[in-house]
């Protein structure tokens, strides 16, 4: 199962997709609703294992649809330095506890939106992540078969980052959080239908014809179940709460020269099994 959040005239709705067609979620019955989708519920799979679920529904016009990233929960996590080749290609110590920042929602926009450039930095940096997307709560102590089966699905994630603002202090936050710096989507797979843990996808960034980034998720050095874990032994976590795992080596801060997003380019997020999240990039006259 794969769903989206888009807006459609003037409001949010959820999609349940069929091929390359989006339907409403409403339109399949006043029973199913946002928890459904996160977790994947067995009584919306069984409407949707059937081949012709979607007859007598009117498809969503997607040329008048926008796409929104995927939030439906109240907390965004995620996870620095937990690639082992982004590690030695950042030259840093080797992590033994995973570091963690968090990002806020306005930080982020759908596919096919722009990520922008703000005057307060050109140092635009890309970073192509998956993301997890929690269907139950998790708190306490947990084994690694309950933190996995809290997974709802796999997502993309663009943790687009302003290195001179990252770097200014120990703290990441405001090189993480400026507004529409990042990106979500375009749609939410349900795990099910990945490798458990979403282990061995292949991940890479593209800016026009040029593959900066080609990692696997079997290089992580903490796994989903490890950071969800580490999480919610501190954490009380929700369902719609979203974990980015981190990035593979090919970021533009560590290339000589440096290799940064500029006006008028597009970056386009791949992972395997999971599909593609393309955003333009344009500069702003001014922060907004």
């Amino acid at each position: 199962m794969r769903w989206s959040l888009l807006e459609i005239e003037r409001q949010t709705e959820i999609v349940i997709w069929q091929g390359e067609e989006a339907f409403l979620l409403r339109d399949l019955g006043a029973e199913y609703g946002a928890r459904d989708v996160l977790e994947a519920s067995p009584a919306l799979r069984d409407r949707l294992s059937t081949p012709t679920w979607h007859q007598g529904l009117r498809a969503v016009d997607l040329k008048t649809a926008r796409y929104l990233p995927p939030l439906l929960g109240q907390k965004i996590l995620c996870a620095g330095l937990n690639y082992r080749d982004h590690i030695l290609e950042t030259h840093s110590e080797t992590p033994t506890y995973p570091n963690f920042f968090i990002r806020f929602p306005d930080s982020f926009v759908g596919h096919e939106e722009a990520l922008e450039i703000p005057p307060v930095s050109s140092a635009f940096d890309y970073e192509v992540e998956l993301a997890a997307v929690l269907g139950r709560p998790l708190f306490g102590s947990i084994s690694r078969d309950a933190a996995l089966a809290a997974v709802g699905g796999y997502t993309l994630c663009n943790d687009g980052s302003f290195r001179d603002l990252q770097f200014r202090a120990s703290q990441w936050t405001l090189g993480k959080n400026v507004p529409r710096s990042g990106a979500l989507g375009p749609w939410v797979l349900s795990a099910h239908e990945l490798p458990l843990g979403a282990r061995g996808l292949q991940l890479q960034t593209w800016v026009g014809t040029e593959c900066l980034q080609n990692g696997n998720s079997a290089d992580l050095l903490f796994d989903v179940a490890d950071l969800l874990i580490a999480l919610a032994a501190v954490l009380p976590l929700g369902p719609g709460d979203v974990l980015a795992t981190g990035t593979p080596a090919g970021v533009g801060f560590t290339r000589q020269p440096p290799r940064f997003l500029q006006d008028g380019e597009v970056c386009e997020l791949r992972i395997e099994g999971i599909g593609s999240l393309r955003n333009p990039v344009r500069k702003v006259a001014h922060s907004k």
